[in-house]
């Protein structure tokens, strides 16, 4: 086997092997189906999904379906869920509501900006490798088994508890949240569709208080939906508050922000407005302009 098929192949190993922790760890106190603890078969299910559509778009040379399929994948097995736990309480739909709501929005969102596009750049060189292109798909089932995991454990959960402090505070800072990503999407598509091309990046709206206010509503939402579902959690179970703590590291460590930022730097790194926007502009957090 070469190096380069080891390595990948390790890669694969690397995100089933989480993915099967938080599958077991979650099942601890979960409703079952068909005998099998229902959180497990939520977990298996996310992968599936996106391996059956990896099929045809590897064929194809196509992620045109790919964000499409997450946001299918968390609205549908929320659904599942949902239905298959009989005994669930007002937490746990609260809790559906709220993740099929964004997974909706957000979906549909990415699903029209790449049919505009026609691409995505990021799997320009992706797809010349089937096995790099199916590891693609299976992080994007880690991504949504972690992202999930809180919302997903709570509703399967035997323990349905009603609702207290906790699930209020964390319904307002979702909603927050949802707002926060909704504005900034809309304030962004609108800048990208003006005429007037004089300012070659968006420096107004909720984007002079954030570099990347979107983000920050991302990390928010699934910061609420954790409050909702802690009440729900016990022992083992309580792996899914690493939800938020995955979601805020993905984006500001990982895939978000650090390579949004490279790409700003190559385009705009010598333009001193763009420098100063930098400077004075809180990188995650909302917060007031910083003065010179």
């Amino acid at each position: 086997m070469k190096k380069t098929e080891a390595r990948r192949l390790a890669i694969t190993l690397g995100v089933l092997i989480p993915a099967a922790l938080f599958a077991w760890a979650g099942s601890s106190d979960t409703v079952e189906w068909s005998g099998v603890p229902l959180y497990a078969v939520v977990v298996a299910a996310a992968f599936i999904v996106q391996w059956l559509v990896y099929i045809p778009s590897q064929i194809f040379h196509t992620e045109r379906f790919f964000d499409l399929t997450g946001s299918l994948t968390y609205s549908l097995i929320t659904l599942g869920v949902l239905a298959a736990n009989e005994d669930r309480g007002v937490r746990a739909t609260v809790l559906g509501v709220l993740v099929i709501v964004w997974a909706v929005r957000l979906g549909s969102f990415l699903f029209i900006r790449i049919s505009k596009d026609k691409s995505d750049s990021r799997f320009d060189e992706i797809k010349k490798s089937p096995m790099r292109f199916f590891n693609v798909w299976t992080i994007q089932g880690l991504w949504i088994t972690v992202t999930a995991s809180a919302a997903w454990i709570a509703i399967s959960s035997n323990n349905q508890s009603k609702p207290d402090v906790l699930f209020y505070v964390g319904i307002c800072i979702w909603v927050v949240g949802f707002a926060f990503e909704v504005i900034a999407d809309a304030q962004k598509r609108r800048f990208r569709a003006r005429t007037d091309k004089t300012e070659p990046f968006i420096t107004s709206g909720l984007w002079a208080w954030s570099q990347h206010p979107n983000y920050f509503g991302e990390v928010a939402m699934w910061t609420g939906i954790a409050l909702v579902a802690l009440g729900n959690l016990s022992g083992w179970q309580l792996i899914g508050l690493m939800s938020p703590v995955f979601v805020y590291v993905l984006l500001t460590k990982v895939s978000g922000i650090p390579t949004l930022e490279a790409k700003a730097e190559t385009k705009w790194g010598d333009d001193p407005a763009y420098q100063a926007y930098k400077a004075r502009t809180s990188i995650l957090f909302p917060m007031p302009p910083r003065r010179k």
